[in-house]
């Protein structure tokens, strides 16, 4: 392998010849070893965003030529159009603040753009990294930037997948909306309710989630761009935010805001936090979801049988014929990993000092992973899972005729002590409450019917 000499702060760094990435980034990689995955494709689109629009921001501000600034541009439009993707090499998780990826992004979009010029890779003295491509910028405004940019974009498909499960329910809780069964409390016997009120209340659920996640969402929209190090604003030129905020805006195709305290900004992360809070207090009601689900398709012979689920695979590699809730299991871990995600960003959200919160990368790793979960498999889990759910009928039906908690019915007409024997005697005699009460002439069958439907 041929290799080219670069130079930065610390000295020369031997980089692969026909790599666009610089000396920073040669240092990183070694370091950086940790996840084994590269960093999202939303991060690195973020970032390209960012740097586009603070060249337009500086050559409108007069603080770069034309030239330079032309050539940082169409370097960041190659990238966005799908090029140069592979030369980002830095781990999602890496140094605090994210600087080796803001200076992977910095050198590739460098060495980009030095060939617009018809220069060669790491000829720095006519495109620096730093001087001309990270020019009015910090590490530290721009990567808290690119995670509300990156989180945004990710939540564009998140939104959608959850309104597909919440449709899914609401359809089935109308097909289910006649079939009573037993409900449950503490695991046992309970008053009669329909499956498809229980299917409804779970669509309210995640409904309520879902308006909590987009309230959240909102917050995102304030962005810290121009704070540079410490939200001052150091080092930028009169007029430069607004405009780089309203280009990251127009190409993004988000409505992005100024942080009013661009302080807060940088060493604040309640708006992703409360966003992670959200996506945590949805996964705890999917997992309720996938928990009732497993118990209702349990059996067939042993256990409750009141669903039918629908076969994806075989079930077993040892007992034929075995069907297994596998996608209620699969979003199980779904909603486990979101929760563990939550609880490394509430710990990285509390863990900043003074004027910057430095534990960025991993807290948008979590939050990345998060939405990516959540977009890829609930359209998944809601057709061909939900969607194909069945009723058992007659087994619903049965344990409604044979559970004698369906005495409480009676209570008013018979009183609570009398309800209470019936109760005993049902369990002891294996006869229903139906058969009881009517052998005991305390009702009419037909009254009995009134009462149980």
């Amino acid at each position: 392998m041929k290799y080219r000499t670069d130079i930065d702060s610390l000295g020369k760094v031997q980089i692969p010849a026909d790599a666009y990435y610089g000396p920073f980034t040669g240092r990183a990689i070694k370091q950086y070893h940790v996840t084994g995955s590269k960093s999202h494709e939303n991060l690195i689109k973020s970032f390209v965003m960012i740097k586009r629009s603070a060249a337009v921001a500086n050559m409108r501000t007069k603080a770069i030529d034309s030239k330079r600034g032309k050539a940082i541009v169409a370097a960041c439009d190659k990238i966005l159009a799908g090029k140069y993707r592979d030369q980002f090499l830095v781990d999602a998780i890496n140094s605090g603040a994210g600087t080796a990826f803001n200076m992977n992004s910095n050198e590739v979009i460098s060495n980009v753009a030095l060939e617009i010029l018809h220069k060669k890779r790491g000829e720095y003295e006519h495109l620096h990294p730093n001087d001309h491509v990270n020019m009015s910028q910090s590490s530290n405004d721009t990567f808290p930037t690119a995670m509300h940019v990156a989180i945004l974009l990710n939540m564009k498909d998140t939104i959608p997948a959850i309104d597909t499960l919440i449709k899914s329910l609401t359809k089935k809780s109308k097909e289910f909306s006649s079939f009573k069964k037993i409900g449950r409390t503490h695991l046992m016997d309970a008053l009669p309710v329909t499956l498809g009120s229980e299917f409804a209340a779970i669509a309210t659920s995640i409904t309520k989630s879902r308006n909590v996640i987009v309230a959240a969402t909102k917050e995102l929209q304030y962005v810290a761009l121009g704070g540079t190090a410490v939200g001052t604003g150091a080092n930028t030129p009169k007029g430069y935010r607004k405009i780089a905020i309203t280009e990251l805006g127009k190409i993004s195709k988000l409505s992005l805001k100024p942080e009013k305290d661009m302080q807060h900004g940088l060493q604040s992360k309640f708006a992703v936090a409360n966003l992670s809070s959200a996506l945590r207090n949805l996964a705890l009601e999917i997992n309720k979801l996938a928990n009732d689900i497993r118990l209702m398709a349990s059996g067939p012979i042993a256990g409750l049988a009141e669903l039918g689920i629908p076969a994806v695979h075989a079930g077993s590699s040892i007992m034929p014929g075995k069907v297994n809730p596998s996608l209620a299991e699969c979003m199980n871990m779904v909603c486990f990993n979101i929760i563990g995600n939550d609880t490394a960003v509430a710990h990285a959200a509390q863990s900043g000092q003074f004027e910057l919160n430095v534990m960025l990368p991993g807290m948008l790793k979590c939050m990345l992973e998060s939405t990516d979960m959540l977009k890829n498999f609930l359209p998944i889990f809601s057709a061909n899972l939900i969607d194909g759910l069945t009723a058992n009928k007659e087994k619903l039906r049965a344990d409604i005729e044979n559970s004698p908690v369906i005495v409480t019915l009676l209570t008013p007409k018979i009183g609570y002590l009398k309800s209470a024997e019936l109760f005993k005697e049902s369990l002891k005699s294996g006869k229903t409450i139906r058969e009881l009460v009517v052998s005991k002439k305390l009702l009419s069958s037909k009254e009995v019917d009134s009462l149980f439907g």
